[in-house]
């Protein structure tokens, strides 16, 4: 099986993040395909017939929406992404042939103006309303419900950014969650649903290497490999 990884972006060592998932997708048994840069996003999408799971360890959107801030506003030009239609198209298809698809961390903020992205995943950033604590300090993350992907799982610790207010779809249950350093306020971090023939997860951690060293997060990540190539 093939894994097609969409990697990069600004301000996270996505290199370090991407290389920690290819190990985890290659005890699973799959061949990694790394497409990095503006032009991976074209790259990544159109390598996708054959290959059983698309990845998105990336922080590509297109800058220049209501609500981005002027300091992603001016990258723009040399950093900001939009997907062409035939790559949008190149997604459907693959989820309509049964491939999974895995977003990690940053992927809800990708690809702003294409809702199909939003509503493939179950939930997309929102500027001037989803928000996260600076990182750390610690924080406990605990199972909220039952399914095969946190599954007998201990609640467990570590540093990452606490995503929240993301714009979620209605469908979407935390599987895992965790409270926001400062306010308290109870985040959903993980969750798995089924869309448009395939298998979607969305693991809101992720941000640094430090996080794919926690074993029982790393053990999650490989249960949503093995879950979303199911088909």
């Amino acid at each position: 099986m093939r894994a097609v990884v969409l990697s990069g972006g600004l301000t996270h060592d996505f290199p370090a993040t991407t290389a920690r998932l290819a190990a985890l997708l290659e005890t699973e048994g799959l061949d990694v395909d790394v497409h990095t840069g503006v032009a991976g996003v074209e790259s990544a999408l159109h390598a996708l017939p054959g290959a059983a799971l698309l990845v998105v360890n990336a922080l590509r959107w297109s800058m220049t929406g209501e609500g981005t801030p002027p300091r992603y506003r001016e990258q723009a030009g040399a950093e900001g992404a939009s997907p062409s239609s035939a790559a949008r198209d190149a997604l459907d298809a693959h989820l309509a042939a049964g491939g999974g698809v895995l977003g990690m961390h940053t992927a809800s903020i990708c690809f702003d103006d294409w809702p199909g992205w939003g509503a493939t995943l179950g939930g997309a950033w929102e500027w001037g309303r989803s928000q996260h604590p600076p990182l750390g300090p610690e924080v406990t993350v605990s199972v909220a419900a039952e399914h095969p992907l946190v599954s007998g799982l201990d609640p467990f610790t570590l540093v990452d950014e606490v995503y929240g207010d993301l714009r979620y779809s209605g469908d979407v249950t935390g599987l895992l969650t965790a409270p926001q350093p400062g306010s308290g306020a109870v985040q959903p971090l993980l969750w798995a649903r089924e869309h448009g023939g395939g298998r979607v997860v969305y693991d809101a951690l992720g941000h640094h290497p430090p996080s794919y060293d926690v074993p029982e997060h790393a053990e999650v990540v490989r249960r949503a490999v093995r879950w979303t190539t199911a088909g």
